[in-house]
Formats: C-alpha cells, sequence, structure tokens
C-alpha cells in the first residue's frame, strides 16, 4: 500500500563544508512542486542548486539543478519509491562550500539528505478517491444528504433540474458498501450516472 506524508519535514547535514537542507513533504503534482521550488529559491538566494524530486504518478520528476547528471534528483526520487511513498516532494538545497564530492559523493550527499528528513516523517496510508454522480428525485435529496454526510464524503456539487444530481468523492475502499446502501434505500429511483461523462 502506497503512503503519502501527514507533515513537512525537514534535515540539515553538513558534508565536507557543503550544507544540504532536505525536505520531504506532501505535493499533489508538478505545478505544486514548481511554486514550491520556486519559493525555496527566493528564500536561499546563496544557494547554488535546489535539487527536486517529485513522485506523483504521472506528474513525476527528478531535476539536478545544475549538478551533474543523475547526481542528485534521480537518487532523491529512487529514496522515495523504496519508501513506497506517493504524493510526496523531496527538496534538497545545497549551499556550496568548496570541496568539490564527485558524483558518488553527490549521490550519497543527495540521498542521505533526504532520507535523513523520511527518518523523522509520519507516514500515512493514501487513500485512493473515487467520484461518484446519481439522479435521485427531490423527494429522495434529503436521504442522500444524510448518507453522504454519514459516511463522511465530500459533496462537491448539487444540481437541480428534473431531479438533483449529487457529486460527491469518498475513499475508493468506502465506495462499493455506500452505493449498496443508496440502490437499497432509493428503491431503484437512484441513477447512477458516469462522472466523465
Amino acid at each position: 500500500m502506497p503512503f503519502t506524508l501527514a507533515a513537512s519535514v525537514q534535515s540539515d547535514l553538513l558534508i565536507r563544508k557543503s550544507r544540504f537542507i532536505g525536505c520531504v513533504e506532501p505535493m499533489a503534482g508538478r505545478a505544486a512542486a514548481q511554486a514550491r521550488v520556486a519559493v525555496l529559491r527566493a528564500e536561499h538566494p546563496g544557494a547554488v542548486h535546489v535539487c527536486w524530486a517529485l513522485l506523483a504518478g504521472g506528474e513525476s520528476a527528478a531535476v539536478d539543478d545544475g549538478e551533474p547528471g543523475g547526481t542528485a534528483g534521480r537518487p532523491m526520487l529512487e529514496v522515495l519509491r523504496h519508501q513506497d511513498l506517493e504524493g510526496v516532494l523531496a527538496t534538497v538545497v545545497r549551499y556550496f562550500g568548496g570541496v568539490k564530492l564527485g558524483a558518488g559523493g553527490l549521490v550519497r550527499a543527495y540521498t542521505d539528505a533526504v532520507a535523513q528528513a523520511l527518518l523523522h516523517a509520519e507516514k500515512q496510508p493514501l487513500q485512493r478517491l473515487l467520484t461518484l454522480d446519481c439522479l435521485v428525485p427531490y423527494a429522495l435529496e434529503g436521504l442522500l444528504r444524510r448518507e453522504i454526510e454519514a459516511v463522511g464524503a465530500s459533496l462537491l456539487a448539487v444540481r437541480h433540474g428534473m431531479g438533483v444530481e449529487f457529486s460527491f468523492r469518498l475513499p475508493e475502499a468506502d465506495s462499493a458498501t455506500l452505493v449498496a446502501r443508496l440502490d437499497e434505500a432509493c428503491h431503484g429511483h437512484l441513477v447512477w450516472r458516469d462522472p466523465d461523462a
């Protein structure tokens, strides 16, 4: 089962006079990750590199930011993969101390900065969310609202027309039970719709 992180956690390493400030944090996608990296660049104008790795499905990325190819972003990404994480951004801000570390030294430094931060991070099971859409007669609107609230689903939209159309999101693991309960409670008057249609 994949995990994500509860909150942002940092590490701070000094390796042969270079300072490596690592951070791991939950992150939804590439646009948000790039915005976060831009903030780090602004916060650390004296840093020579802000390397990062994002593990977020099809939006994953590994960026060396001027370090020799494959010595920063890719090793950081592998640490995240090894920890079975998803939806997580790892960043390492490097202040150069005047001593070159070589390719192997860089790989170890960037890997260690991320691994040290992860040692103190709280992991949470990643819940896959499912969006459901349905249509009910007006007489069943109250019932559907109560059932959606009772399971803690997020109500995304309610549209009134020939009937009441609901769009809501809940953990995938809870969806089959709710669908069965709603089908039974609505006695065939509930119509499920494809949310992508």
